[in-house]
């Protein structure tokens, strides 16, 4: 994975002069706000092994704009493919997931400027040696990829791996992001894309069990979701520029990209 390409969009996006960023954040006065997410998503959102606590990259960020703008945050969870029709119907006033900003979804909520920009790479058993990049995976006819429909990275399978077809008989469903890893760990299928962000959890905490492959398949911008016209979005968005400005989030980025280790 190329973790380097993550930090450094990280600190790109951070490298707005403070002093335009220094003005006081909106009091939202202590509002209950209900925060839905899947918690599937390591190193972003996910139970943690060791204390059955749900944790992460996005959990860390959420809490601190929650203390920053002063409301209460009340997490919630839901599956990906019910999250952003939920949150259109204002069922959950924020939803956070590993979320990619596009237009299609745009008609149905909001989102918040992007926190975090990640590219999609081939995530493999460690042993897999039959293709080592989207043409030869496509080649090799009697490999299966796992997806979650209505992902990025459905649609990357199918656009980019392999020939366009939505109802290609290699691409295996799954209702969550997890179980595409599991299936990947038993060998049902050979293949999960992977924003790199939740493929290093992966690999990192599979003993050798898996591995990324190939080049990045392109980059994508996450975001928080809103429903449509909700008065959160602006003061998010400060809160976001805020702590992009003052380092908090490269402080997460290292703590969770570089430093955790999941299940150690």
């Amino acid at each position: 994975m190329n973790l380097r390409s993550v930090l450094l969009a990280g600190l790109m996006l951070a490298m707005t002069p403070f002093s335009a960023l220094a003005a006081d954040l909106p009091d939202l006065g202590g509002r209950k706000v209900a925060v839905v997410t899947e918690n599937a998503y390591p190193p972003l959102q996910f139970v943690d092994p060791k204390t059955g606590k749900p944790v992460g990259w996005e959990y860390d960020a959420m809490n601190e704009i929650a203390k920053r703008l002063n409301f209460k945050v009340e997490y919630l969870n839901t599956s990906w493919d019910a999250m952003i029709q939920a949150v259109s119907d204002n069922q959950y006033q924020i939803g956070m997931t590993g979320i990619t900003i596009n237009d299609e979804r745009k008609q149905k909520v909001d989102f918040s400027e992007p926190y975090m920009r990640s590219e999609q790479f081939m995530l493999v058993r460690g042993d897999e040696k039959r293709f080592t990049d989207p043409k030869s995976f496509a080649d090799a006819k009697d490999t299966l990829v796992g997806a979650q429909p209505g992902t990025s990275n459905f649609y990357v399978a199918v656009y980019n791996v392999l020939d366009g077809n939505e109802q290609n008989p290699r691409i295996k469903l799954f209702e969550t992001f997890g179980a595409t890893i599991q299936a990947l760990k038993t060998g049902d299928v050979d293949l999960v894309l992977t924003d790199s962000t939740a493929g290093k959890g992966y690999v990192d905490a599979s003993d050798g069990a898996l591995k990324l492959i190939g080049g990045p398949l392109g980059a994508e911008d996450f975001g928080f979701i809103f429903p449509k016209g909700s008065d959160l979005v602006a003061p998010v968005n400060a809160a976001i520029a805020a702590l992009k400005a003052d380092g908090t989030f490269d402080a997460f980025n290292k703590k969770w990209f570089l430093d955790y280790k999941l299940g150690q």
